[in-house]
Protein backbone atom coordinates (compact mmCIF):
# COMPACT_ATOMS: atom_id res chain seq x y z
CA UNK A 1 0.00 0.00 0.00
CA UNK A 2 1.26 3.47 -0.87
CA UNK A 3 0.48 6.64 1.07
CA UNK A 4 -0.60 10.12 0.13
CA UNK A 5 -1.02 13.35 2.08
CA UNK A 6 -4.45 14.29 3.38
CA UNK A 7 -5.47 17.52 1.69
CA UNK A 8 -2.92 20.24 2.34
CA UNK A 9 -1.83 18.66 5.62
CA UNK A 10 1.17 16.48 6.37
CA UNK A 11 -0.95 13.51 7.49
CA UNK A 12 -0.09 10.29 5.64
CA UNK A 13 -3.11 8.30 4.55
CA UNK A 14 -3.22 5.02 2.62
CA UNK A 15 -4.51 4.75 -0.92
CA UNK A 16 -7.51 2.72 0.19
CA UNK A 17 -9.65 3.55 3.21
CA UNK A 18 -11.41 0.82 5.17
CA UNK A 19 -15.16 1.38 5.31
CA UNK A 20 -16.88 -0.11 8.34
CA UNK A 21 -20.57 0.33 7.55
CA UNK A 22 -20.57 -3.48 7.43
CA UNK A 23 -19.17 -3.85 10.96
CA UNK A 24 -22.09 -5.28 12.90
CA UNK A 25 -25.14 -7.30 11.90
CA UNK A 26 -27.78 -4.84 13.10
CA UNK A 27 -28.83 -3.88 9.56
CA UNK A 28 -29.17 -7.45 8.33
CA UNK A 29 -26.26 -7.57 5.88
CA UNK A 30 -23.13 -6.86 7.94
CA UNK A 31 -20.40 -8.95 9.54
CA UNK A 32 -20.09 -10.51 12.98
CA UNK A 33 -17.38 -9.24 15.30
CA UNK A 34 -15.00 -12.13 14.63
CA UNK A 35 -15.10 -11.43 10.89
CA UNK A 36 -14.64 -7.71 11.58
CA UNK A 37 -11.45 -8.51 13.49
CA UNK A 38 -10.18 -10.61 10.58
CA UNK A 39 -10.92 -7.79 8.13
CA UNK A 40 -9.16 -5.22 10.31
CA UNK A 41 -6.12 -7.49 10.55
CA UNK A 42 -6.08 -8.03 6.77
CA UNK A 43 -6.31 -4.30 6.14
CA UNK A 44 -3.45 -3.57 8.52
CA UNK A 45 -1.34 -6.34 6.97
CA UNK A 46 -1.82 -4.71 3.56
CA UNK A 47 -0.54 -1.41 4.94
CA UNK A 48 -3.89 0.36 5.25
CA UNK A 49 -4.18 2.95 7.99
CA UNK A 50 -7.49 4.87 7.56
CA UNK A 51 -10.67 3.52 9.18
CA UNK A 52 -13.92 5.22 8.21
CA UNK A 53 -17.05 4.88 10.33
CA UNK A 54 -19.97 7.05 11.52
CA UNK A 55 -21.94 7.62 14.69
CA UNK A 56 -24.92 5.58 13.47
CA UNK A 57 -23.44 2.95 11.17
CA UNK A 58 -25.22 -0.32 12.05
CA UNK A 59 -27.12 1.64 14.71
CA UNK A 60 -23.88 2.49 16.51
CA UNK A 61 -22.46 -1.05 16.51
CA UNK A 62 -19.69 -0.10 14.06
CA UNK A 63 -18.12 2.40 16.45
CA UNK A 64 -18.55 0.09 19.44
CA UNK A 65 -16.93 -2.86 17.64
CA UNK A 66 -14.03 -0.70 16.49
CA UNK A 67 -13.56 0.56 20.04
CA UNK A 68 -13.21 -3.03 21.21
CA UNK A 69 -10.95 -4.16 18.37
CA UNK A 70 -8.45 -1.31 18.13
CA UNK A 71 -7.14 -1.53 21.68
CA UNK A 72 -3.43 -0.82 22.01
CA UNK A 73 -3.11 -0.44 18.21
CA UNK A 74 -5.40 2.58 18.15
CA UNK A 75 -2.54 5.04 17.45
CA UNK A 76 -1.51 3.11 14.35
CA UNK A 77 -4.67 4.17 12.54
CA UNK A 78 -6.13 7.39 11.23
CA UNK A 79 -9.52 6.98 12.86
CA UNK A 80 -12.33 8.80 11.07
CA UNK A 81 -15.97 9.10 12.04
CA UNK A 82 -18.90 11.34 11.12
CA UNK A 83 -21.59 13.36 12.80
CA UNK A 84 -24.95 14.79 11.63
CA UNK A 85 -27.13 11.65 11.84
CA UNK A 86 -29.61 11.69 14.70
CA UNK A 87 -28.86 10.02 18.01
CA UNK A 88 -32.53 10.35 19.04
CA UNK A 89 -35.23 10.66 16.40
CA UNK A 90 -37.63 12.28 18.88
CA UNK A 91 -35.22 15.15 19.65
CA UNK A 92 -34.93 17.88 16.97
CA UNK A 93 -31.49 18.87 18.29
CA UNK A 94 -30.04 15.36 18.27
CA UNK A 95 -29.12 15.70 14.59
CA UNK A 96 -27.80 18.31 12.18
CA UNK A 97 -24.56 20.27 11.93
CA UNK A 98 -25.12 22.85 14.68
CA UNK A 99 -22.86 23.18 17.71
CA UNK A 100 -25.08 21.22 20.11
CA UNK A 101 -25.36 18.25 17.75
CA UNK A 102 -21.63 18.26 17.05
CA UNK A 103 -20.74 18.37 20.75
CA UNK A 104 -23.16 15.60 21.69
CA UNK A 105 -22.23 13.34 18.78
CA UNK A 106 -18.51 13.85 19.27
CA UNK A 107 -18.67 12.88 22.95
CA UNK A 108 -20.78 9.85 22.02
CA UNK A 109 -18.24 8.75 19.39
CA UNK A 110 -15.27 9.26 21.71
CA UNK A 111 -16.94 7.00 24.26
CA UNK A 112 -17.95 4.33 21.73
CA UNK A 113 -14.52 4.28 20.08
CA UNK A 114 -12.70 4.33 23.44
CA UNK A 115 -10.38 7.11 22.40
CA UNK A 116 -9.56 10.65 23.48
CA UNK A 117 -9.63 12.19 20.01
CA UNK A 118 -10.92 11.66 16.47
CA UNK A 119 -8.20 11.92 13.84
CA UNK A 120 -10.60 12.94 11.06
CA UNK A 121 -14.14 14.13 11.77
CA UNK A 122 -16.47 14.30 8.78
CA UNK A 123 -19.60 16.41 8.53
CA UNK A 124 -21.83 13.58 7.29
CA UNK A 125 -24.20 15.58 5.09
CA UNK A 126 -25.05 19.22 4.45
CA UNK A 127 -27.56 20.58 6.96
CA UNK A 128 -29.46 23.34 5.16
CA UNK A 129 -30.78 24.74 8.45
CA UNK A 130 -27.40 25.45 10.04
CA UNK A 131 -25.23 28.35 8.80
CA UNK A 132 -21.95 26.98 7.53
CA UNK A 133 -20.05 29.52 9.65
CA UNK A 134 -21.54 27.99 12.81
CA UNK A 135 -20.40 24.55 11.70
CA UNK A 136 -16.90 25.69 10.83
CA UNK A 137 -16.42 27.58 14.10
CA UNK A 138 -17.73 24.63 16.14
CA UNK A 139 -15.38 22.26 14.29
CA UNK A 140 -12.46 24.62 14.90
CA UNK A 141 -13.30 24.72 18.60
CA UNK A 142 -13.20 20.90 18.69
CA UNK A 143 -9.79 20.97 17.01
CA UNK A 144 -8.46 23.60 19.42
CA UNK A 145 -9.74 21.49 22.32
CA UNK A 146 -7.66 18.54 21.04
CA UNK A 147 -10.68 16.30 20.53
CA UNK A 148 -10.40 16.41 16.71
CA UNK A 149 -7.26 16.67 14.56
CA UNK A 150 -8.59 17.15 11.01
CA UNK A 151 -12.02 17.81 9.50
CA UNK A 152 -13.78 16.93 6.25
CA UNK A 153 -17.22 17.12 4.71
CA UNK A 154 -19.39 14.56 2.97
CA UNK A 155 -22.39 14.86 0.66
CA UNK A 156 -22.54 18.62 0.19
CA UNK A 157 -22.78 21.02 -2.79
CA UNK A 158 -19.52 22.40 -4.14
CA UNK A 159 -20.46 25.99 -3.34
CA UNK A 160 -21.02 25.09 0.32
CA UNK A 161 -17.60 23.47 0.63
CA UNK A 162 -15.89 26.34 -1.19
CA UNK A 163 -17.59 28.94 1.00
CA UNK A 164 -16.75 26.99 4.15
CA UNK A 165 -13.06 26.80 3.34
CA UNK A 166 -12.89 30.45 2.33
CA UNK A 167 -14.48 31.43 5.65
CA UNK A 168 -11.98 29.23 7.47
CA UNK A 169 -9.07 30.76 5.60
CA UNK A 170 -10.19 34.35 6.23
CA UNK A 171 -10.99 33.81 9.91
CA UNK A 172 -8.11 31.54 10.87
CA UNK A 173 -10.28 28.47 11.48
CA UNK A 174 -9.56 24.85 10.61
CA UNK A 175 -10.47 24.22 6.96
CA UNK A 176 -11.77 21.01 5.44
CA UNK A 177 -8.93 18.72 4.37
CA UNK A 178 -11.14 16.15 2.66
CA UNK A 179 -14.31 15.66 0.68
CA UNK A 180 -16.39 12.47 0.72
CA UNK A 181 -18.63 11.70 -2.27
CA UNK A 182 -20.13 8.75 -4.18
CA UNK A 183 -18.07 7.97 -7.27
CA UNK A 184 -17.95 4.97 -9.58
CA UNK A 185 -18.22 3.99 -13.22
CA UNK A 186 -22.00 4.05 -12.87
CA UNK A 187 -22.08 7.41 -11.06
CA UNK A 188 -19.75 10.03 -12.48
CA UNK A 189 -21.81 13.18 -11.85
CA UNK A 190 -19.28 14.48 -9.28
CA UNK A 191 -16.92 15.07 -12.22
CA UNK A 192 -19.05 18.09 -13.17
CA UNK A 193 -18.25 20.24 -10.16
CA UNK A 194 -17.17 18.50 -6.95
CA UNK A 195 -14.00 16.80 -8.19
CA UNK A 196 -12.70 19.91 -9.99
CA UNK A 197 -13.41 21.88 -6.81
CA UNK A 198 -11.44 19.35 -4.75
CA UNK A 199 -8.54 19.68 -7.17
CA UNK A 200 -8.60 23.48 -6.91
CA UNK A 201 -8.80 23.53 -3.11
CA UNK A 202 -6.29 20.73 -2.59
CA UNK A 203 -8.79 18.38 -0.94
CA UNK A 204 -8.40 14.64 -0.65
CA UNK A 205 -11.45 12.77 -1.94
CA UNK A 206 -12.79 9.74 -0.10
CA UNK A 207 -15.07 7.81 -2.44
CA UNK A 208 -18.02 5.88 -1.08
CA UNK A 209 -19.77 3.15 -3.05
CA UNK A 210 -16.96 2.79 -5.62
CA UNK A 211 -18.44 -0.61 -6.55
CA UNK A 212 -21.95 0.84 -6.94
CA UNK A 213 -23.35 -1.18 -4.03
CA UNK A 214 -22.06 -4.38 -5.63
CA UNK A 215 -23.25 -3.77 -9.18
CA UNK A 216 -19.65 -3.58 -10.45
CA UNK A 217 -18.52 -6.78 -8.72
CA UNK A 218 -20.15 -9.13 -11.22
CA UNK A 219 -22.89 -9.89 -8.72
CA UNK A 220 -25.66 -9.14 -11.22
CA UNK A 221 -23.87 -9.99 -14.47
CA UNK A 222 -22.04 -13.20 -13.66
CA UNK A 223 -24.51 -14.80 -11.25
CA UNK A 224 -27.66 -14.25 -9.21
CA UNK A 225 -26.96 -12.68 -5.80
CA UNK A 226 -27.29 -15.31 -3.10
CA UNK A 227 -26.28 -13.26 -0.05
CA UNK A 228 -28.37 -10.37 1.27
CA UNK A 229 -27.88 -7.37 -1.01
CA UNK A 230 -28.43 -3.65 -0.61
CA UNK A 231 -29.67 -3.50 -4.21
CA UNK A 232 -32.40 -5.63 -5.77
CA UNK A 233 -31.82 -7.03 -9.26
CA UNK A 234 -34.93 -5.27 -10.53
CA UNK A 235 -33.49 -1.91 -9.50
CA UNK A 236 -30.31 -2.22 -11.58
CA UNK A 237 -30.69 -0.19 -14.79
CA UNK A 238 -29.75 -1.46 -18.24
CA UNK A 239 -27.09 1.27 -18.43
CA UNK A 240 -25.49 0.05 -15.22
CA UNK A 241 -25.59 -3.56 -16.43
CA UNK A 242 -23.93 -2.51 -19.69
CA UNK A 243 -21.15 -0.80 -17.74
CA UNK A 244 -20.80 -3.81 -15.44
CA UNK A 245 -20.46 -6.17 -18.41
CA UNK A 246 -17.62 -4.03 -19.80
CA UNK A 247 -15.93 -4.15 -16.41
CA UNK A 248 -16.31 -7.95 -16.48
CA UNK A 249 -14.79 -8.10 -19.96
CA UNK A 250 -11.76 -6.02 -18.97
CA UNK A 251 -11.34 -8.10 -15.81
CA UNK A 252 -11.40 -11.36 -17.77
CA UNK A 253 -8.78 -10.06 -20.20
CA UNK A 254 -6.49 -9.02 -17.35
CA UNK A 255 -7.12 -12.14 -15.28
CA UNK A 256 -8.42 -10.25 -12.25
CA UNK A 257 -11.80 -9.74 -10.60
CA UNK A 258 -14.35 -7.17 -11.68
CA UNK A 259 -14.11 -5.47 -8.29
CA UNK A 260 -10.40 -4.79 -8.75
CA UNK A 261 -10.97 -3.23 -12.15
CA UNK A 262 -13.75 -0.95 -10.90
CA UNK A 263 -11.69 0.21 -7.93
CA UNK A 264 -8.54 0.71 -10.00
CA UNK A 265 -10.52 2.89 -12.43
CA UNK A 266 -11.45 5.36 -9.67
CA UNK A 267 -7.81 5.68 -8.58
CA UNK A 268 -6.49 5.98 -12.14
CA UNK A 269 -8.39 9.18 -12.83
CA UNK A 270 -7.03 11.35 -10.00
CA UNK A 271 -4.19 10.98 -7.52
CA UNK A 272 -6.23 12.52 -4.68
CA UNK A 273 -9.03 9.90 -4.85
CA UNK A 274 -9.18 7.25 -2.11
CA UNK A 275 -11.83 4.53 -2.54
CA UNK A 276 -13.50 3.44 0.68
CA UNK A 277 -13.52 -0.35 0.54
CA UNK A 278 -16.07 -2.16 2.65
CA UNK A 279 -16.80 -5.87 2.78
CA UNK A 280 -18.73 -8.52 4.67
CA UNK A 281 -15.88 -11.04 4.66
CA UNK A 282 -12.10 -11.05 4.78
CA UNK A 283 -11.98 -12.72 1.35
CA UNK A 284 -13.97 -9.87 -0.22
CA UNK A 285 -11.79 -7.29 1.46
CA UNK A 286 -8.54 -8.97 0.47
CA UNK A 287 -9.62 -8.97 -3.16
CA UNK A 288 -10.59 -5.29 -2.99
CA UNK A 289 -7.26 -4.34 -1.42
CA UNK A 290 -5.43 -5.94 -4.34
CA UNK A 291 -6.79 -3.13 -6.53
CA UNK A 292 -3.99 -0.93 -5.19
CA UNK A 293 -1.54 -2.97 -7.27
CA UNK A 294 -3.58 -2.98 -10.50
CA UNK A 295 -2.58 -0.54 -13.25
CA UNK A 296 -5.17 -0.51 -16.01
CA UNK A 297 -3.85 -0.29 -19.58
CA UNK A 298 -4.74 2.89 -21.46
CA UNK A 299 -6.95 0.91 -23.86
CA UNK A 300 -8.93 -0.54 -20.97
CA UNK A 301 -9.34 2.88 -19.36
CA UNK A 302 -10.62 4.29 -22.65
CA UNK A 303 -13.19 1.50 -23.00
CA UNK A 304 -14.43 2.02 -19.47
CA UNK A 305 -14.58 5.77 -19.93
CA UNK A 306 -16.55 5.41 -23.15
CA UNK A 307 -19.17 3.01 -21.80
CA UNK A 308 -19.79 5.15 -18.71
CA UNK A 309 -19.46 8.65 -20.15
CA UNK A 310 -21.87 11.37 -19.05
CA UNK A 311 -22.75 14.82 -20.35
CA UNK A 312 -21.09 17.49 -18.26
CA UNK A 313 -23.94 19.92 -18.94
CA UNK A 314 -23.97 23.69 -18.58
CA UNK A 315 -21.71 25.58 -18.10
CA UNK A 316 -18.86 23.13 -18.74
CA UNK A 317 -20.07 21.83 -22.11
CA UNK A 318 -20.82 25.39 -23.26
CA UNK A 319 -17.44 26.72 -22.13
CA UNK A 320 -15.67 23.90 -23.95
CA UNK A 321 -17.62 24.47 -27.16
CA UNK A 322 -16.93 28.22 -27.09
CA UNK A 323 -13.14 28.01 -26.85
CA UNK A 324 -12.49 29.03 -30.46
CA UNK A 325 -14.99 31.90 -30.38
CA UNK A 326 -13.65 33.24 -27.08
CA UNK A 327 -9.89 32.87 -27.51
CA UNK A 328 -9.39 32.65 -31.27
CA UNK A 329 -6.66 30.71 -33.05
CA UNK A 330 -4.00 31.97 -30.65
CA UNK A 331 -5.83 30.28 -27.80
CA UNK A 332 -4.86 26.87 -29.16
CA UNK A 333 -1.20 27.73 -28.56
CA UNK A 334 -1.54 28.51 -24.85
CA UNK A 335 -0.04 25.85 -22.56
CA UNK A 336 -2.23 25.09 -19.56
CA UNK A 337 -0.85 24.89 -16.04
CA UNK A 338 0.12 21.36 -15.06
Amino acid sequence: MRYRLLGRSGLRVSELFLGTMTFGEDWGWGAAEAECRAMLDAYAAAGGNVIDTANQYTDGASERILGELLGKDRDRYVLATKYTLTLDGSDPNASGNHRKSLTRSLEHSLTSLRTDRIDLLWVHIWDQHTPIEETMRALDDAVRAGKVLYVGISDAPGWVVSRANMLAELRGWTAFAGLQVPYSLTRRDVERDLLPMADALGLSVAVWSPLAAGVLTGKFTRSTPAAPSRVASADVSERDLRIAREVDAVADELGVTSSRVALAWTMARRSNVHPIVGARSVDQLTDNLAAADLVLPDEALARLDDVSTIELGFPLDFIDSAQGFVYGEAGTRVTARS
